[in-house]
């Protein structure tokens, strides 16, 4: 059997139920000027007949009849969303929506560049947040014509300067300087970090990589790398290897996830930790407070989402160029 979709309710639909013309549902439905002089008996029967019908009024359409634009696209990276990542998108909706923007999440399509750029701008955004992967800079001329403003997610503040785009990054590298300097500071010299295979992540790992090499050339120790997968298959792998080559003193295990998967496999291997290697995670999820021992951890702190939601908006209504990075990054030690 087939079944028929139902059609959305339009103005002429209501219309027809209140019996009144398309253009005094219009006015009453918009509150608009030129509908002050309707009666009220009327305004009322064409709200109960909009509210028997389910009318919704279509964003879009909206936008497009004035001129108003108050949807701000993220656009989804090809990875699943840590909880740190979900909790900064939760906090600056919230706060986004405070000033008027409707923060909608996009996904589930990976093409960059002016194909992407064209699907983005046909939702009618006010801005597009997207990862630098996704952009190119036809992509991003496209965007700016239809007066979309670009903001670059993990794009590069000193390349985009003076092309109009705008850019929010992590700085990665202060991370895996915060993690290499609180292990090189409790003597360590002989230090490994481990990169994951994932593309995406693996640039981020590449930029915390950084940053354990300047704190390790500080201290003048030694960094071995390691490639991981994120499983408990590939730490194990690791873990292994280790073992035949002589154990690091100190490891940064890129996040608190990767991190725990090496503690298990430690532990399995029967390393103690940290008795024979250290180990350090990012990000300070719950998920520290929950291993044995308690993994340490770099914790991220952002500026509050109200003043980047703002920033944010600076971009859409004055046309500005804002380079935002609003996390920094602490060591927490535990017993790791």
């Amino acid at each position: 059997m087939t079944s028929i979709r139902p059609r959305p309710a339009t103005i002429s639909d209501i219309a027809r139920r209140a019996g009144v013309s398309t253009a005094t549902v219009s006015y009453v439905l918009n509150d608009a000027p030129a509908g002050a002089r309707i009666p009220e008996e009327t305004r009322a029967r064409v709200r109960a007949a909009a509210d028997d019908l389910g009318y919704v009024p279509h964003a879009s359409a909206r936008s497009l009849r004035t001129g108003a634009r108050d949807l701000v696209l993220y656009v989804h990276f090809d990875v699943a969303h840590g909880p740190l990542a979900s909790e900064f998108l939760y906090a600056l909706a919230r706060a986004l929506r405070d000033l008027g923007y409707t923060l909608m999440q996009y996904g589930a399509e990976k093409n960059r560049g002016v194909k992407a750029a064209r699907a983005w701008a046909a939702l009618r955004p006010a801005a597009v947040l997207a990862g630098d992967d996704r952009l190119t800079a036809a992509g991003v001329e496209l965007l700016t014509k239809a007066g979309i403003r670009v903001i670059g997610l993990g794009s590069d503040p000193a390349r985009a300067k003076g092309t109009g785009l705008s850019t929010l990054v992590m700085d990665h590298h202060a991370v895996g300087l915060a993690a290499g300097r609180h292990l090189t500071g409790r003597g360590y010299r002989d230090l490994a970090v481990v990169l994951p295979t994932d593309p995406p992540l693996r640039t981020m790992g590449e930029g915390r990589l950084a940053g354990v090499r300047e704190a390790a050339a500080e201290a003048g120790a030694a960094v071995r790398v390691h490639d991981m997968d994120y499983s408990p298959a590939s730490a194990a792998g690791i873990v292994a290897a280790w073992r035949a080559e002589g154990l690091p003193r100190g490891v940064f295990g890129y996040n608190d996830e990767f991190s725990g998967l090496l503690l298990g496999a430690l532990l399995d291997a029967g390393v103690r930790v940290p008795e024979e290697v250290g180990l350090v995670g990012a990000d300070d999820l719950m998920l520290c407070e929950m291993l044995r021992p308690a993994l340490t951890s770099v914790r991220l702190r952002s500026e509050s989402p109200e003043e980047i939601a703002r920033r944010i908006t600076e971009a859409i209504t004055e046309g500005a160029e804002v380079h935002l990075s609003p996390w920094t990054a602490h060591p927490v030690p535990r017993r790791t």
